[in-house]
């Protein structure tokens, strides 16, 4: 059974940086599609940011083009999430989920392309 756990979450200013990592057990993480999705209150969840089983290609949400950066290490089972600027409106829980297709490079922008969910990290940007 895959696992998927998130951590780095936290409360910052605006402005500020955080780092967030999703390490996984079982499975075949690295042939696998690893993406970020948010959460804010009262909202829908939304795509943040996927990264290709090699790490060759990404794809960003517009709203966060430019100020987030995802990578990934295989050896570690890990995929990252480099979030630098960040803003009142990033506030949300975070999760990171893993393809359900392997070796896949395509934009995988939505929730049903995910077979496996984190329990999610929260993060909170204040003005």
């Amino acid at each position: 059974q895959v696992q998927l756990v998130e951590s780095g979450g936290g409360l910052v200013q605006a402005g500020d940086s955080l780092r967030l990592s999703c390490a996984a057990s079982g499975g075949t993480f690295s042939s696998r599609v690893m993406g970020w999705f948010r959460q804010a209150p009262g909202k829908q969840r939304e795509f943040v940011a996927c990264i290709s089983w090699d790490g060759g290609s990404t794809y960003y949400a517009d709203s966060v083009k430019a100020r987030f950066t995802i990578s990934r290490d295989n050896a570690k089972n890990t995929v990252y999430l480099e979030m630098n600027s960040l803003e009142p409106e990033d506030t949300a829980v975070y999760f990171c989920a893993q393809g359900s297709s392997t070796y896949a490079r395509g934009y995988y922008y939505t929730s049903s392309q995910y077979a496996y969910w984190g329990q999610g990290t929260q993060v909170t940007v204040s003005s």
